[in-house]
């Protein structure tokens, strides 16, 4: 049998040609292997309209296999959360700045399980371009150059 592959530390993500290192947070295990698991996944960044300043991938009904683990309603420029659905649909978020995630019908917490470290000025100057000119392309992507580690089973 045939070990899994490892699950990186980082993943490249890649907006409007602009190229970013994340780091993947261990305390998102669960979300962390899903995510990976779509890996090359690329989509349009539009603006959030509820929740301040921060971008985000309207992904409908679409379902990763995960539940809450590592929730926040208030992301830092730079965290990347993944909502699983619920009360609004399934997203990606990208905070740039004050973001205080929400939906028309309130609140929401999404999983942070990704942080683009020393980011804030350049996903401010993106996250400003998205909001006046539109929807921008977002790349996730595996960092075949960076070490990994290996797959545990939560």
């Amino acid at each position: 049998m045939n070990a899994p592959d490892p699950l990186p530390k980082t993943l490249r993500v890649v907006i409007d040609g602009e190229v970013f290192v994340g780091e993947l947070h261990p305390d998102a295990p669960r979300t962390v292997a899903a995510f990976v698991g779509l890996l090359p996944y690329a989509q349009k960044l539009i603006h959030v309209r509820w929740s301040g300043e921060a971008c985000w991938v309207p992904m409908g009904d679409f379902e990763l296999g995960v539940g809450f683990e590592n929730h926040t309603s208030h992301p830092s420029a730079g965290d990347v959360l993944f909502y699983p659905g619920g009360y609004s649909e399934t997203e990606l978020l990208i905070a740039y700045g004050a973001c205080g995630f929400a939906s028309r019908m309130g609140p929401l917490a999404g999983n942070h399980f990704l942080t683009l470290p020393g980011a804030r000025e350049r996903l401010r100057t993106i996250g400003q371009r998205v909001l006046w000119h539109g929807a921008v392309e977002v790349r996730f992507e595996r960092d075949d150059a960076a070490p990994s580690i290996p797959e545990q089973t939560p």
